[in-house]
């Protein structure tokens, strides 16, 4: 496991020299950001996951803060921010609606996707944008970010668990092949 997790996550030297993450470069020396053990790794999965379901752009700059401040892997908890990306974004976001509607018992708004697809259409600009997350998550406000919060909160803490999980299976079954 630790050799796959190596070979797919990005390099020291590619984060450090990251233009969006300079500033955090002083920071980016610690050993204990790029090591490959079950604390580490288990604390990454716990931060990307949580950063993953937060509803804002960037949210790799918000991870990378986050994996300095608990001591996680660093590259992980980056790479776990892109599990929410623009193709699975709208599912992920409908689905953190669902249950945040249903929680807060409120009606389900009947044409969320189609909502969503507007905000992200387009020419790019930032303002046009933000005017339309404006129109669109007027009414729905509560329950999308509920929704993300419990996703997010209920994500780390399976990732967190599984990846201790599977470090302690791993750990027992190479004990049972020494006897």
């Amino acid at each position: 496991m630790k050799k796959t997790l190596k070979r797919f996550s990005p390099k020291a030297s590619e984060i450090k020299s990251h233009k969006n993450l300079g500033w955090l470069s002083k920071h980016l020396h610690d050993p204990s950001l790029w090591n490959f053990n079950r604390r580490s790794i288990s604390k990454a999965f716990a931060v990307g996951l949580f950063c993953t379901f937060i509803p804002v752009p960037f949210q790799m700059l918000i991870a990378a803060p986050s994996a300095i401040i608990f001591s996680a892997n660093l590259p992980i908890s980056i790479a776990l921010v892109w599990i929410s990306n623009p193709i699975t974004m709208p599912f992920i976001f409908y689905l953190a609606y669902k249950l945040g509607a249903m929680i807060l018992d409120t009606p389900i708004e009947k044409n969320f996707m189609q909502s969503i697809q507007y905000v992200y259409q387009g020419k790019g600009d930032i303002l046009e944008m933000l005017n339309r997350v404006g129109e669109v998550f007027g009414p729905i406000w509560q329950p999308f970010l509920l929704g993300n919060l419990l996703f997010s909160i209920i994500g780390s803490l399976l990732g967190y668990w599984i990846v201790q999980l599977i470090y302690r299976n791993m750990r027992n079954k190479r004990k049972l092949r020494r006897y």
